[in-house]
């Protein structure tokens, strides 16, 4: 399954693409963690992942570095680094600003299981080696993610309690990427 999946930087014209994928993917996230019905979240979810994507076309990935992963022609996932997201500043008192985060991580729903978010971890992981980028921050507040993170990442360094509401945590997880051997395991 994971030889027919190249890796690479989005291209403009993948645009119109990576904003369907996005839009498809968000929803039925949300949808998988029973929240449907936060139409104004999942608006402004998917308008940040547009902008953090726009971002990366104008700064040729100074600011925002998205890579991707194609099967064929069509996307299957995403991943992206830039600067810590506000949400990570204010609820880490500021703790984590200079770190990198490392975010907008999704596999299609047709493709999810299969190793892809792993391989692009990978990739991810290893492009910040180069760009000698040592740490990095990741957060979740979806409960189906958070399980696949902490199986990857161990606890989280911040952990929110009922952030979202009463059983709905948020979680952060701040790593060296030297100190992370469990990452290169697929």
């Amino acid at each position: 399954m994971l030889k027919n999946i190249n890796i690479g930087r989005p291209h403009p014209d993948d645009k119109k693409e990576l904003n369907h994928f996005f839009r498809a993917v968000i929803e039925d996230t949300f949808a998988n963690e029973g929240l449907s019905e936060l139409h104004d979240d999942i608006k402004n979810e998917i308008s940040t992942k547009i902008q953090y994507l726009q971002s990366d076309y104008d700064s040729a990935g100074t600011d925002r570095y998205f890579l991707i992963a194609k099967m064929g022609q069509t996307i299957v996932g995403t991943i992206e680094y830039g600067e810590a997201s506000e949400l990570i500043k204010m609820t880490t008192g500021g703790d984590l600003t200079d770190i990198h985060e490392v975010g907008t991580i999704y596999v299609h729903p047709c493709h999810q299981g299969r190793g892809i978010g792993s391989l692009l971890l990978n990739t991810m992981i290893l492009t910040l080696l180069n760009r000698g980028i040592e740490e990095f921050c990741l957060d979740s507040g979806f409960t189906n993610a958070q399980k696949v993170w902490t199986k990857k990442l161990g606890n989280p360094d911040y952990w929110l309690k009922d952030y979202w509401g009463k059983g709905s945590d948020h979680m952060i997880w701040k790593r060296n990427v030297r100190e992370f051997p469990i990452i290169f395991s697929v």
